[in-house]
């Protein structure tokens, strides 16, 4: 990597329970004319719709036990082998059918699967966002921050019904949190959730270099619950890439107004104000980012890929180490720990490296990848093994 900030840093999913709320949306903050009109935008009620398999499925489930068992049976068919078989995917955001039907989803994708099949069954849903220190990645030049959400299947009291209590609900988490560690959970709305789908849609938009449908699915997350920072940000990085950073520049001081610390807008901010010649106010706000953040994510992963290019894997392997400090579990950085211990010969180290980083990845195509890799590097083993 040549920079070692980002171009720019895209915030999807959550951390809304650790943000302020976000003043009500600013006058001329869309500029609807400047793109391309949308080719799929989806509402709450498509997000969420059931398709007739599904509702199938949930009847059956409501057949074999009904009543309060119903969540159960949910339970055990989300989390068994001989039930749904999900698996985890981060690859893109899925609408609640696309999930059921794939059988994969991110957290999200799940999650909003789950809470339309708990509502077919007449069984009481609690959106959360889980608070905690989010995760890190980066696609090319745009970088991720995400966080997390669950959901909690209620069943009616039997002291008082009608009534729900704390004991009364059934946590479904599809990334359960480490163990030994807390993690405390903040109820959510439904519009919130539906604006972090078309939050993630147009992060994934962006990825893809599609500006024109990420200025639509930003924009409309704004509308869907505009005390979400997340789709302000996300905005702005559409209107800096289209040319306008004018509004790019509104939509990140509107969240900073509620937020005035948040690092990736400080850092969005710091770099669209270098880039349009008003270096003193960028300098500013990087002394004051600086104080908050010392080290931006993969600072010392990207310090390593410049170590191993000049070749010296022993400084890369210890700053590759050091990045583990901030992400034990990111699949980049042990990947790149294997690079370095291949060239130093330690090929035990490498391939356990490579098996973490398999145990990290969120898409298929990384699993694929990384599976090849480990049989090029058993390969190889052999081979040395026999000469």
């Amino acid at each position: 990597m040549r920079r070692l900030l980002p171009v720019f840093l895209l915030s999807i999913l959550l951390s809304a329970c650790a943000t302020k709320p976000v003043l009500q949306v600013p006058q001329q903050l869309f500029d609807d004319h400047a793109f391309a009109p949308p080719q799929r935008q989806l509402g709450a009620e498509q997000i969420f719709a059931l398709t007739p398999a599904m509702r199938l499925y949930a009847q059956r489930i409501v057949f074999r036990k009904g009543g309060a068992e119903a969540r159960r049976a949910l339970f055990d068919a989300l989390y068994k082998r001989d039930g749904l078989q999900l698996e985890y995917d981060s690859a893109i955001t899925r609408t609640a059918a696309e999930a059921f039907e794939a059988r994969h989803g991110n957290c999200l994708s799940l999650v909003i699967m789950t809470a339309a099949l708990a509502e077919e069954m007449g069984v009481p849903v609690v959106l959360q966002t889980v608070a905690g220190e989010n995760a890190w990645s980066r696609s090319g030049s745009l970088y991720f921050n995400s966080g997390h959400v669950n959901l909690a299947l209620g069943r009616l009291s039997r002291r008082d019904p009608g009534w729900y209590g704390p004991d009364d609900y059934l946590l479904i988490d599809f990334m359960p949190p480490i163990q030994g560690k807390e993690a405390r959970a903040t109820p959510i709305d439904k519009a919130t959730v539906v604006a972090m789908f078309m939050n993630n849609r147009a992060a994934e938009a962006l990825a893809q270099g599609d500006i024109d449908e990420a200025y639509w699915w930003s924009r409309n997350a704004i509308l869907a619950a505009p005390a979400l920072p997340h789709p302000y940000n996300t905005l702005a990085i559409v209107y800096r890439r289209h040319g306008d950073p004018a509004r790019a520049e509104t939509a990140l001081r509107h969240v900073l107004r509620a937020d005035p610390d948040s690092p990736i807008i400080l850092a969005n901010l710091a770099q669209l104000l270098a880039e349009g010649g008003r270096p003193a106010e960028a300098a500013a706000i990087k002394a004051r980012l600086a104080r908050l953040q010392p080290y931006p994510p993969f600072h010392f992963l990207e310090l390593g890929q410049k170590a191993m290019l000049a070749g010296d894997y022993v400084t890369a392997r210890r700053l590759f180490e050091r990045e583990l400090q901030r992400d034990p579990d990111y699949h980049e950085t042990h990947r790149a720990l294997a690079a370095a211990a291949f060239e130093l010969g330690d090929l035990n180290a490498a391939q356990m490296h490579l098996r973490r980083a398999l145990a990290g990845s969120t898409t298929a195509g990384q699993q694929g990848l990384y599976t090849a890799k480990l049989d090029k590097l058993r390969a190889y083993g052999e081979a040395v093994t026999r000469h």
